[in-house]
């Protein structure tokens, strides 16, 4: 089920068979000439509906498709948030799905700067119940989709060499499975684009210019975004199938 597409009296059915829901999570932020600015949370997104589309019973939240990517904004189109309002922002959704009873949420990432706040969101909620001595009444837990079993190692095997830390080869190949028609293409030099550390916005444009980092994303294609896809949706079909079994 899709929250979105649901209405209250079916949710609350659901609630009466399963109390976990699956948010998926990303950012809106540059990945080089070839990657649309929403390939954060697209990857997330297409995963995640792909397993409902797959006939599982699960219930998949709207996605969340702001994150924290500061770094990016000297590049146009991205928009973030800064890691406080990032960190309340989950704080409340994970309130509101809770005050509906609700006892585990999975949130299913797709950028690597979202990992260190989303953590702390978690840890500021466990806080909570800390202090007052209460038992927290719900479980809490990330997962990447690049870390999903099996998809790192077909990305490997897929780019060998060039896959880089930014607008890699495979999110991009994800986006152009789903979305064809958004599908670009541009010259780039050097071929496979420097990498290094990551500071603020200004930094990240001098050190990556076209905002690639380490990668070669002219190697990605459709069908190989699908093949991910695929791994991806059975791989976190048993994420959640042991999320529940904790």
């Amino acid at each position: 089920m899709l929250l979105h597409l649901s209405t209250w009296p079916e949710i609350e059915e659901f609630l009466t068979r399963s109390r976990t829901i699956l948010v998926p999570i990303g950012s809106t932020e540059q990945h080089g000439p070839t990657g649309v600015l929403g390939t954060d949370w697209l990857c997330a997104e297409i995963i995640a509906h792909g397993l409902h589309r797959s006939g599982a019973d699960v219930l998949v939240a709207p996605t969340f498709n702001v994150g924290v990517a500061q770094h990016h904004l000297g590049f146009p189109g991205t928009i973030t948030l800064r890691p406080s309002t990032f960190i309340a922002a989950i704080g409340d959704w994970v309130d509101s799905l809770v005050r509906h009873g609700f006892e585990r949420i999975y949130f299913l990432n797709g950028h690597g700067g979202n990992i260190s706040p989303i953590e702390a969101a978690f840890t500021e909620y466990y806080a909570r119940s800390s202090f007052r001595r209460e038992r927290c009444p719900v479980v809490l837990k990330l997962g990447n989709w690049w870390r999903l079993p099996g998809v790192l190692d077909l990305a490997k095997a897929q780019y060998p060499v060039g896959h880089g830390s930014h607008a890699e080869p495979s999110e991009i190949a994800v986006t152009q499975w789903a979305y064809p028609e958004a599908r670009k293409s541009a010259v780039m030099t050097p071929k496979i684009a420097p990498d290094g550390p990551i500071r603020d916005a200004s930094h990240f444009r001098a050190s990556y210019p076209d905002g690639r980092m380490g990668s070669d994303p002219t190697t990605a294609t459709p069908e190989k975004g699908g093949a991910l896809v695929k791994v991806a949706i059975e791989g976190l079909a048993l994420e959640l199938r042991a999320f529940d079994a904790e």
